[in-house]
């Protein structure tokens, strides 16, 4: 009798946590997408933001749109298939990495709906990576380090693991929660709400290395980690290279330095941190202590963004996609030089970009997570200078 009353209680333990934290969030697998310039769910677009989407659409109608090719790769993992891809990384061989919502163990929004594939310059299978690991669960990005360090950030783990090169774990930022956590929190402590699932405006700060459903990853000059966090918290959080903590910045709201769904974060050639602020559409610059540089808002809502490496004349330019199927290109003042893109399922076109990674100015790759694909799309006959609106 006594192990049905322990079923019970856990059952309804995590019905009640799952209850106080809500459904899927706007814009992912589950939830609705966001609009073109913010808004809550439901309520469409206020005064102030059917203004800044005027002020937007006509800043595009008098910027080029760059003409382009699209290949859509044919990845094919031993055993396995495709899923949301929503994580693309190219290592120092060329070889290119997936992580990819196609795991099929437990419910929907799943225990393990996440797993990482490599494959090589030709896209041939390689291997799988982190098979079965305790913190994939529901994938979300990945990044490696200029030391081809790979980075797997884990939004249902609450995760950020570190692999080598040789696919060994080296270090774990973060714990996910389990079952006897949602009986400690709502039996044993009779909390009635998710104290971690702060949405009022002026929360969401987070503490530490805790993190609520983290979403992407940067690097400074020195090799500090710098972890977007994300969907339940609202702050860029600072670790140093071994993993210690330094400082976090942010809380919910649309002031400067602060965050609605950090969704994006990426760094130059100097340091300098950009955090793609998809809720409040627009991204947020900073220099590597966390100090506010710019605010860039002429991207519609980044989803996901991307920092070509330096070109023989030291320039470098940023890339941004919108969940509306347009990417865009800027230099790193915040100047729009020119996007390119429109929404739909055909090759060539893009539907939930949620991550890319920039090879050059001209070639970059896209992970979609509604086409369940990869595109290596390169630019024809691009300008380089922007002169469009921040």
């Amino acid at each position: 009798m006594n192990r049905y009353v322990i079923a019970l209680t856990l059952l309804l333990g995590i019905a009640t946590y799952a209850q106080q934290r809500g459904g899927p969030p706007a814009g992912e697998p589950g939830g609705q997408a966001p609009p073109a310039a913010g808004g809550g769910r439901g309520r469409g677009l206020s005064p102030e933001q059917q203004a800044a989407l005027a002020a937007q659409t006509e800043l595009e109608k008098n910027t080029p749109q760059i003409p382009y090719d699209a290949v859509s790769l044919p990845l094919m993992p031993a055993g396995h298939t495709i899923g949301e891809t929503v994580g693309v990384a190219i290592n120092s061989k060329k070889h290119l990495f997936v992580y990819t919502r196609s795991g099929n163990a437990g419910p929907a929004r799943g225990a393990q709906a996440a797993e990482l594939f490599e494959f090589d310059e030709t896209g041939k299978y390689v291997k799988e990576w982190g098979q079965n690991a305790y913190g994939f669960s529901y994938a979300h990005a990945i990044r490696f380090d200029k030391d081809d360090n790979l980075f797997v950030i884990d939004e249902g783990s609450n995760m950020v693991m570190k692999f080598n090169p040789q696919g060994l774990v080296t270090m774990v930022l973060g714990r996910k929660d389990e079952a006897v956590d949602y009986m400690e929190r709502f039996l044993e402590e009779g909390h009635k709400t998710d104290p971690a699932a702060v949405t009022a405006p002026g929360s969401g700060g987070g503490r530490g290395g805790s993190f609520g459903r983290p979403t992407d990853v940067a690097f400074d000059l020195q090799g500090d980690i710098f972890v977007a966090d994300g969907y339940t918290n609202s702050r860029v959080a600072k670790f140093t290279k071994d993993g210690d903590f330094v400082k976090s910045i942010g809380t919910r709201g649309n002031a400067p330095g602060q965050f609605s769904t950090p969704h994006t974060i990426a760094n130059d050639a100097k340091g300098n941190i950009y955090v793609g602020d998809r809720g409040n559409a627009r991204i947020q610059v900073f220099d590597p202590d966390l100090n506010p540089i710019r605010v860039i808002s002429n991207v519609r809502a980044p989803w996901a963004m991307c920092i070509t490496p330096p070109n023989p004349q030291g320039q470098q330019f940023l890339f941004s996609s919108d969940a509306g199927g347009k990417i865009y290109k800027e230099d790193l003042e915040g100047h729009l030089i020119g996007w390119f893109g429109t929404i739909g399922k055909r090759v060539g076109q893009f539907y939930w970009v949620h991550e890319m990674h920039c090879v050059s100015e001209n070639e970059i790759y896209t992970g979609e997570a509604q086409n369940w694909r990869v595109q290596r799309v390169t630019l024809k006959a691009t300008p380089r200078t922007g002169s469009g609106a921040k």
